[in-house]
């Protein structure tokens, strides 16, 4: 049976893609960002993007707008919400307010009632007062008979040229939960990580400011000529700003050593830190080209989340690296959305009415006895 999924919290579209390549038909794209709405789009034709809050979304309105769903297929429901609200390092009031839409995504699956659920957040979610609601997720998934399995991975495990810890969780109604299995990391039977080198080393070069003018998404920031006087001072292939000579240091850093990736290069033969939805600010991270004297580019930075070429994203530089930082690596999802792909083939004929088909007939019954009433019909009682 084909599964059917509803990305909620779907930004540019890393997991519909994901979804998608593994097999996976997205039917409808959720998130409260309407600058999403064309790099979504654009990349994901097939797929309905739909502008709204999800402490305003009901199933019965969700499914409503994926109306090609049938009763013949399996529903996922993908809830990967951007993750600043759950960082430790997060202190904006603003985005705690954002905290918890992790019971929404709990009420959600409690009226819906989807075959499979897929969630991805920072492992902090685990530890900061609104762990009570994961707890309460947990708690609610097995009460309705959902099995469940949850962990910190490393998106690098998984062919992501990122280490990217990430708190993953999946589950099933019909059975344990799919998990796949790691891929690379150089031990026994695994391929060794993918590199910033194998990512990013084929793009043209770039100065500071400039924009390539035919690879799509290839532009770097402008850097003010201390920082450029900066990243020269930087060693190529991986040093930080621990090497510049006194009289370059900040004020701000002669009084702390925290933060010392900050103003750093990339190393080519190894993976790339975490992505932040900064991450093509020079300032902002380990963000700095191996080589050139620049941040790295919207593209390379799309390269690094596993993009491929030709996924194009749409909006000024500070709009477009937010989408990518945001973004769970497709390649990551792709993974994820195989493994729920294995799961409902070995189901196959082993599944009964699926309990999301009930919120559909319920919501046509109401429907149908509202327009009766509006027409002076009486609802029969059967």
């Amino acid at each position: 049976m084909p599964i059917v999924a509803f990305d909620v919290f779907c930004g540019a579209g890393g997991v519909t893609y994901g979804l998608r390549t593994a097999g996976i038909r997205v039917a409808v794209g959720v998130d409260k960002e309407e600058v999403c709405r064309l790099t979504y789009t654009q990349n994901n034709p097939s797929a309905k993007f739909l502008c709204e809050d999800i402490r305003k979304l009901s199933a019965p309105s969700l499914l409503s707008h994926g109306a090609s769903v049938s009763g013949d297929d399996f529903l996922l429901l993908a809830a990967c919400a951007p993750c600043q609200p759950f960082s430790p390092q997060n202190q904006n009031r603003r985005d705690a307010d954002d905290r918890p839409v992790i019971r929404h995504v709990e009420r959600l699956v409690h009226d819906l009632r989807p075959d499979f659920l897929l969630i991805e957040n920072v492992p902090g979610l685990r530890r900061i007062p609104g762990f009570s609601a994961f707890r309460r997720l947990l708690g609610a998934l097995r009460v309705l008979k959902y099995k469940v399995r949850f962990g910190v991975i490393d998106a690098a495990w998984y062919g992501v040229p990122q280490h990217r810890q990430r708190l993953v969780l999946t589950a099933s109604l019909h059975g344990d939960a799919p998990w796949p299995d790691q891929t690379h990391g150089g031990g026994p039977g695994l391929a060794p990580f993918i590199t910033v080198r194998q990512a990013i080393s084929k793009y043209p070069p770039l100065r500071a400011g400039e924009e390539h003018p035919t690879v799509p998404n290839h532009f770097a920031a402008l850097l003010e000529p201390h920082n450029l006087e900066r990243l020269r001072a930087t060693p190529r292939d991986g040093g930080s700003r621990n090497d510049w000579p006194s009289d370059l240091v900040l004020e701000c850093h002669k009084k702390h050593d925290s933060h010392p990736d900050v103003y750093g290069r990339l190393q080519w033969d190894a993976p790339a830190p975490t992505l932040t939805t900064r991450c093509t600010s020079l300032s902002n991270g380990r963000y700095g080209h191996p080589e050139q004297d620049r941040a790295i580019s919207a593209r390379e930075a799309a390269a690094l989340q596993s993009f491929d070429d030709t996924y194009m994203f749409y909006g000024g530089l500070g709009q477009i690296t937010r989408q990518i930082g945001n973004a769970v690596p497709p390649v990551l999802a792709e993974k994820f959305g195989a493994a729920f792909v294995t799961h409902a083939e070995q189901l196959s004929g082993r599944r009964k009415k699926p309990l999301w088909r009930a919120v559909i007939e319920r919501t046509r019954l109401v429907g149908s006895t509202r327009q009766g009433r509006r027409h002076g019909v009486r609802a029969r009682k059967d």
